[in-house]
């Protein structure tokens, strides 16, 4: 039963990443539409933003981290006034090409402006402690990975639901046409939605750089298709289903290294995504997404 707790412990260290990353791709969505697979650049440039303020600035780890969060929200809206903004009323597959553009440019830019190869990140001593209660260990970045996706999707909820900016960002995912005929600044509804998709970036890249101890510049392209993963098992347009998804992937993955026999551990991406097809499969709208009626 310790082993089991153990797993689930670690499913949602895991899965808190996961849902970070798509529910800041489920807020650029449920507005404009997009996918935006540039996303996981800004998880990438968090990384290189935490390494620049301690290797360059010589900044604590805290202010590093501090200066990666905003790093990544300033890029966010800089990324959706300078690519997305001139194509906002083109069709969805242009939009979808300019991400990918813009993905891959940036991937190209900080190959060559910094280097192809990784960057160490020494962190704080307090990552490499662990919280033991009874024959359960948690790790201090498993612990900080769940707190702080909780704290920050609470904080997420409590924005939507009682500012007005928030209430305008639901509006819009509902309708973004009508918002823009009933007065809402289409342009601030939408800078918010990447400036927040940015800042949940930034705190998935201190999680992911604090597990894995380095910065690459290809290093956000597997988290953002996780994350596009969970987005389709949660159900497209839901931000609680981007959550549950992000979770769920998690689980899925935690429990498969954990149980599956050593002969087909290397198959388990491929066991995975047959999971999620077969989820999918029995509820083609995602998990906590909804039919969508065929117009008449």
């Amino acid at each position: 039963m310790d082993v089991f707790v153990q797993h689930v412990v670690n499913g949602l260290a895991l899965g808190g990443v996961y849902a970070l990353l798509s529910l800041g791709l489920a807020l650029v969505f449920s507005i404009l539409g997009l996918i935006n697979f540039a996303h996981g650049e800004l998880l990438t440039l968090g990384g290189y933003a935490i390494y620049g303020g301690l290797a360059v600035l010589a900044l604590p780890f805290g202010g590093a981290v501090v200066v990666a969060i905003i790093a990544t929200a300033v890029a966010a809206m800089a990324m959706e006034r300078v690519a997305f903004r001139p194509v906002r009323d083109a069709s969805a597959a242009s939009m979808l090409l300019t991400s990918f553009a813009v993905s891959a440019l940036l991937q190209v830019v900080l190959q060559n402006a910094i280097s192809p190869r990784g960057k160490a990140i020494v962190t704080p001593a307090f990552f490499k402690q662990a919280i033991t209660i009874s024959d359960l260990v948690v790790g201090s970045i498993q612990a900080l990975s769940i707190v702080a996706t909780a704290i920050l999707l609470l904080l997420l909820m409590v924005f939507l639901r009682s500012t007005v900016l928030g209430l305008a960002m639901r509006a819009a995912a509902v309708d973004f046409r009508t918002t823009r005929l009933m007065g809402i600044h289409a342009n601030a509804v939408v800078a918010t939605a990447f400036a927040l998709s940015g800042i949940l970036a930034g705190v998935a890249a201190l999680l992911w750089v604090a597990q894995s101890g380095s910065v690459r510049p290809l290093m956000g392209l597997v988290p953002v298709l996780k994350a596009f993963i969970a987005v389709i098992l949660g159900g497209l347009g839901s931000l609680p289903g981007a959550v549950v998804g992000g979770f769920v992937l998690g689980f899925i993955e935690v429990f498969l290294r954990a149980y599956l026999p050593g002969a087909a551990l290397e198959f388990r991406e491929a066991i995975a995504l047959l999971i999620v097809i077969t989820i999918l499969f029995f509820r083609p709208q995602g998990l906590l997404g909804r039919r969508v009626e065929a117009a008449r």
